[in-house]
C-alpha cells in the first residue's frame, strides 16, 4: 500500500539526504545547485544530514548521519583494511542503522517528502549504517528516489580491503526498482553498468553560467594583504582540500618554477578526511622548494559573514575573484568542481589531464594550460606568457566561459533533472 501511495503521489516536496550538507565541499555545493534548479521550478527542498547549514525550518539533523561521528568512525575503522569483522561491529552497525532509518521515516513524515535524493550516501561508504538505512527505507516504502553518485568505493584504494562486502553489495549502490541513478561522468556510468548492472544517466557538475560572476568589490579587496601578498604579487590558488589525489606537489613546483619574488601558494580548503600525513608532507615539500603555503580555509564560509569573533569571512567567489592563476594538478577527480568554478570566474587554469578530464572535458575545447603528470618547461612558458599578455588572457577566459555556458549550465541540469522527476509522476 505504501508503494502505491508514493507512486501515485504528485511530487512537490523533495528531501536531500547526505552525511554532511554544510560548507564548501563538492557534494554540498552540488546540493546547492540542484536545490536552486528545483526551487525555481516550484519544488520545495528539505535536508537530512549529520551536519547542516541550511535554514532550520527545512533541516533535519541526526548526528549519527555524519561520517565524523565517533561511532561511525569506529565502524569505518573496523570494517576497512581487514578481511573479517567482529560480532560487536555488526551489532553496532545494525543498531545505528535502525536509529537512522527511524529518523528517515520521521523526516519524510514531518515535511511530507514525496521524493528523496541521497547525495553520495549510496555511493562512497563513508557511513555504512546510513547507506543501509536509506536502502532499507526505500525498499520498505517504495519512495521515488534519485540517487546522485559522486564517487564509488571501487575508485578509492582505501576501500578495496574490507570486511563489509555484504553491505557494499546491498547499499553502495542498491539495485532497486524505485531508484533512478545519476552519475557525474561517463567513466563512472560505464563502471556502474558493468560492475552492478545498473542503468544510469550522466548529469555533469554545473554552474549558473546564465548569471555573470560578480566583480571584485571593496569587501574582498583586503584579502590579498590579509594573507601576506603585496600589490604586485601573484595570487596563485589551489582550490581543493589537502588530500593525496590532489597532487599539490605539482602546484608547489609550478610556483617554484615561476621564479616569483614572493612565491606563495594559497590553499582554500582544509585537510579533509584522510589523515594528517599528506598535509605534513606538503608542508615539508613546500619548505624544501622555497614556496610559502598559506591556508585560508578558516577565512572561507558559504557566504560573506562576520563570525562570532568579529572576523570577516569570505565566500568562495571572493577567493576566485582575487586569484591571478588557478592550479589544478589532480591525479583523479570525480568530475572537477574547481575546474568549472575557475571557468565561471574567468581565471586561467593549469590542469593535469586526469582521466575524467580526458574523457568528458578536454574534447569540448577549453583553452587551458595542461600538464601530463609533471610540470614541464612548456607549461611554465605558457603561464608566463598568458599572465603577461592581458589581451590573450581575456580572450582565453571569455572563450572558456562560453563553452561552460553551453555544456555545464543550470539549464543543462534543469532539462535532465526535471525530466527524471516527471518519470515518477
Amino acid at each position: 500500500m505504501v508503494v502505491l501511495k508514493y507512486l501515485s503521489h504528485h511530487i512537490k516536496n523533495i528531501g536531500f539526504i547526505s552525511t554532511r550538507i554544510a560548507g564548501t565541499d563538492g557534494v554540498s555545493l552540488e546540493i546547492n545547485k540542484w536545490a536552486d534548479v528545483l526551487e525555481r521550478n516550484k519544488y520545495n527542498c528539505f535536508y537530512f544530514a549529520g551536519s547542516l547549514d541550511r535554514p532550520q525550518e527545512k533541516s533535519f539533523l541526526v548526528e549519527e548521519a555524519h561520517f565524523e561521528h565517533p561511532l561511525i568512525q569506529k565502524i569505518t575503522s573496523d570494517l576497512f583494511g581487514k578481511r573479517t569483522r567482529i560480532r560487536k561491529t555488526s551489532e553496532t552497525t545494525q543498531k545505528i542503522k535502525d536509529k537512522l532509518k527511524g529518523a528517515l521515516y520521521d523526516f519524510v513524515k514531518k515535511y511530507d517528502v514525496n521524493l528523496i535524493i541521497p547525495e553520495n550516501a549510496l555511493a562512497i561508504p563513508m557511513n555504512i549504517p546510513l547507506g543501509v538505512a536509506i536502502t532499507e527505507f526505500i525498499a520498505e516504502t517504495g519512495i521515488p528516489t534519485i540517487a546522485h553518485h559522486h564517487d564509488f568505493s571501487w575508485e578509492r584504494t582505501r576501500f578495496l580491503i574490507n570486511s563489509c562486502r555484504d553491505y557494499l553489495n546491498m547499499a553502495f549502490p542498491p539495485h532497486l526498482p524505485f531508484i533512478k541513478h545519476v552519475v557525474i561522468n561517463s567513466l563512472a556510468s560505464e563502471q556502474l553498468s558493468f560492475r552492478r548492472g545498473i542503468s544510469n544517466i550522466v548529469i555533469p557538475n554545473v554552474l549558473d553560467f546564465a548569471t555573470e560572476p560578480p566583480p571584485l568589490d571593496d569587501y574582498c579587496k583586503d584579502l590579498r594583504e590579509k594573507i601576506g601578498l603585496k600589490e604586485n604579487d601573484h595570487f596563485i590558488l589551489q582550490p581543493t582540500r589537502v588530500v593525496p589525489r590532489k597532487w599539490i606537489e605539482r602546484s608547489i613546483e609550478i610556483v617554484m618554477n615561476m621564479k616569483l619574488p614572493n612565491p606563495v601558494l594559497v590553499i582554500s580548503h582544509a585537510k579533509g578526511d584522510e589523515g594528517d600525513d599528506y598535509y605534513l608532507r606538503i608542508e615539508d615539500y613546500s619548505r624544501n622548494m622555497g614556496v610559502k603555503i598559506v591556508h585560508i580555509d578558516h577565512l572561507i564560509s558559504s557566504q560573506r559573514i562576520v563570525n562570532e569573533k568579529g572576523e570577516k569571512l569570505y565566500s568562495i567567489a571572493d577567493i576566485y575573484q582575487n586569484a591571478d592563476l588557478v592550479t589544478y594538478p589532480s591525479g583523479y577527480e570525480g568530475f572537477g568542481n574547481a575546474f568549472l568554478e575557475t571557468i565561471y570566474y574567468k581565471k586561467p587554469i593549469v590542469v593535469n589531464r586526469y582521466s575524467i578530464y580526458i574523457a568528458d572535458i578536454e574534447p569540448i575545447g577549453f583553452d587551458v594550460i595542461v600538464m601530463d603528470g609533471f610540470v614541464s618547461s612548456n607549461a611554465i612558458i605558457r603561464i608566463d606568457g598568458i599572465l603577461k599578455d592581458k589581451n590573450r588572457l581575456q580572450a582565453m577566459v571569455e572563450h572558456n566561459y562560453q563553452i561552460g555556458k553551453r555544456y555545464f549550465s543550470y539549464e543543462v541540469l534543469e532539462e535532465k533533472l526535471i525530466h527524471l522527476i516527471r518519470t515518477f509522476e
